[in-house]
């Protein structure tokens, strides 16, 4: 017999807002917050979600809904759901819960998505010192590729993603994680030397009441003010998985998650069309909104049978990735390398993020030679199906990283000629990623062997 079509346990309206949906959304992590469905281990079933925004971006001619965005209200999540095996008893502490992606891609009706840089005031992203203006590009889907007005002369199909989905923290781990993003928050300025070349602001994401969604807690209670100041934002992944944001976990992925509380309380969302590793741009997947089909499976005592625990307790575990069958084939790539030297010229001893720095710096340096402007290569690596990797990690002082670009993606042949870079009307890319002023004081960092 055939199998019976996925059971809807989470729909979404897209004309209404976040806080209307049928069944209540969440932002935060926080062992209490109810679920909001109950499945079965085998059963296939339909998660639809928000894109990560809850509809603030619009595809409309301006950036300023990304200069001006309440970073407080996201991510917005569909779940929690309640996981139980066939005989009605639920995951238990000390389980995993292995997670299969059927089947996903964006809602019907809702076929479009955008990437963007955050104003380096308002959320900043990793190249926030070179890009601080706030910059949108609108991307619209035919089948599985996209195009953008804002990118011209690239087209590329998409490896469509979740880039949240985790299990809710028991309360001991909860402590953990604030404990110690409290300190960083309190004294990374003065101990992370990092800091100097990054600029990434802030340093971490503490609980807050502003902006804080707890799908069926009501807000206002006494017990909503509590949970709140204790839940942690979404912005990290962390050991329960969360915002891992890995392009690879499409059709046919299978994630294996420790699970915390009795039910495993599995939240997902973060929709993307499509993200080159490291979404630089800290906006910067294709977003959108989506639909999940999932089958979970409960693998009894599993995190002391498969996960080591890196850390002082036996929380300190992460979750295991099978990526699946399904991914766009590319056989042409341009590989660009970064070294642990900085724009100032300073060395960084085997540092991979200054490394990686420099390879997407390069890598946005030569895409501007053809026609882009750096604020189009910048969102295009962002969210276009580029590798990043970290190629040496042990000759001192210098880590290597690469960015791998491919080729096939654009309309013009962009590698190195010996007649050098073509000339004439078609490499003129017309017109730019929507863009806001910087009203801000922080000095942009300039690299004096950049092109102009």
């Amino acid at each position: 017999m055939a199998p019976t079509t996925p059971r809807l346990v989470v729909p979404i309206d897209l004309n209404n807002k976040p806080w209307q949906q049928k069944l209540p959304l969440h932002n935060r992590w926080h062992p209490h917050i109810p679920p909001v469905a109950e499945v079965k281990t085998g059963e296939v079933f339909r998660v639809e979600m928000v894109d990560w925004t809850g509809g603030s971006i619009k595809d409309d001619d301006s950036a300023l809904d990304i200069k001006s965005i309440d970073l407080s209200t996201v991510h917005y999540l569909s779940g929690p759901i309640r996981v139980l095996d066939k005989d009605g008893t639920p995951a238990k502490p000390g389980d995993l819960l292995a997670v299969e992606i059927c089947n996903l891609g964006p809602l019907p009706g809702d076929e479009w998505g955008f990437t963007a840089t955050f104003d380096r005031e308002n959320g900043g992203g990793f190249l926030t010192d070179h890009f601080p203006c706030a910059t949108k590009a609108i991307w619209y889907f035919e089948g599985i590729y996209a195009y953008s007005p804002q990118i011209p002369g690239v087209r590329f199909p998409g490896l469509t993603h979740p880039g949240i989905v985790g299990t809710a923290p028991s309360m001991e781990l909860l402590n953990i994680w604030n404990e110690r993003e409290r300190e960083l928050e309190e004294n990374g300025l003065n101990s992370m030397k990092l800091c100097e070349v990054l600029h990434q602001r802030p340093l971490a994401n503490l609980p807050s009441t502003k902006g804080c969604v707890l799908g069926g807690i009501k807000e206002g209670t006494p017990e909503w003010e509590k949970i709140a100041l204790e839940a942690a934002r979404t912005i990290p992944g962390r050991e329960n998985g969360g915002n891992c944001d890995i392009k690879n976990l499409s059709s046919g992925s299978k994630i294996y998650l420790p699970v915390f509380i009795e039910g495993a309380n599995l939240s997902t969302g973060d929709m993307h069309f499509s993200q080159g590793d490291g979404e630089i741009s800290f906006c910067g997947a294709i977003e959108m909104s989506g639909f999940l089909e999932l089958k979970c499976e409960i693998i009894r005592d599993g995190m002391k049978e498969y996960l080591t625990p890196m850390g002082p307790t036996p929380l300190h575990v992460n979750p295991i990735f099978e990526i699946g069958p399904v991914e766009p084939r590319f056989s042409e790539w341009l590989v660009f390398e970064g070294i642990s030297v900085d724009e100032s010229g300073k060395q960084h001893y085997l540092d991979a993020t200054v490394a990686y720095k420099r390879a997407v710096l390069n890598a946005i340096d030569y895409l501007s030679k053809f026609g882009y402007s750096k604020e189009q290569s910048y969102l295009l690596l962002s969210c276009c199906p580029c590798e990043g990797r970290i190629s040496g990690i042990v000759d001192s002082p210098n880590a290597i990283a690469t960015l791998a670009i491919p080729t096939a993606i654009f309309d013009q042949d962009i590698r190195p000629r010996a007649n050098k870079v073509p000339v004439g009307p078609r490499i003129v890319r017309k017109p730019d990623v929507l863009k806001c002023t910087y009203d801000g004081s922080l000095a942009t960092t300039r690299n004096p062997s950049s092109a102009t």
